[in-house]
């Protein structure tokens, strides 16, 4: 049984009622959700499962299911498991998908300032990075805060597009990351639209607004590999 993505319409949805379908050595099994799954370089999302008669179940971390749409909530060791059919209350930790989301939009914000292709990046509440395939010579990080920060002064509203699988095919250029592909045969892939700064496939979870990022700073660059050229960012408290 697949689950309802909530999150995927509204990254800003911190609690909803769900119906549990399954509980197996994986985890837990709901409808739906707003549980973002681990993929893409995002950390799973952490918080509660909230049983009718108050109980609260720590989720340690969220992953896919198998099969597509599938989502599989990972209970901390020693929880008691819900009953199959019992309607509960989900609870994100809003503060820790905040920070994630902020850092996400950060990201592709920068990656419309490094301009080489992305070989992989990853992302925490307290950093992210993206690797580059690009000449360590052309990193700078006061030049790469900079600009990065001149962008998100701006305050552009972000905006979720969706185009076909054709559409995509038709249009690599809109694939920065070499090591991760938009999954594609459910007929439409997801894109983040930044105008003026950012267009590509990306299912994670995004403010609304990139002012809402804050200020960044480059914590380093280091060299990861021959192609590989890393950039660790973080807000800027």
């Amino acid at each position: 049984m697949t689950t309802a993505l909530l999150f995927r319409d509204d990254a800003y949805l911190r609690t909803a009622t769900a119906q549990v379908t399954g509980v197996n050595e994986r985890g837990i099994e709901l409808d739906r959700t707003v549980f973002y799954p681990l993929g893409g370089g995002q950390m799973g999302d952490t918080g509660f499962i909230i049983r009718p008669n108050g109980e609260r179940i720590a989720v340690a971390d969220t992953r896919r299911g198998e099969g597509p749409d599938r989502v599989v909530h990972i209970p901390a060791p020693g929880s008691a498991p819900p009953e199959v059919g019992e309607t509960v209350t989900l609870e994100i930790d809003w503060p820790r998908r905040y920070a994630l989301m902020r850092l996400h939009t950060a990201l592709h914000v920068m990656s419309s300032v490094v301009v080489a292709p992305v070989t992989g990046g990853n992302l925490s509440p307290e950093k992210g990075r993206l690797d580059f395939d690009i000449d360590m010579s052309l990193l700078d990080a006061k030049k790469i805060a900079h600009g990065t920060n001149e962008l998100i002064a701006r305050a552009i509203d972000t905006e979720t597009v969706w185009i076909t699988d054709a559409e995509l095919d038709a249009r690599p250029e809109l694939v920065k990351t070499m090591s991760v592909q938009p999954p594609r045969g459910a007929g439409r892939v997801r894109l983040l639209k930044i105008p003026g700064i950012d267009l590509q496939p990306c299912g994670g979870t995004h403010v609304r607004n990139i002012a809402e990022i804050g200020a960044i700073e480059v914590l380093r660059i280091r060299s990861e590999g021959r192609r590989n050229r890393r950039v660790e960012i973080a807000l800027r408290s």
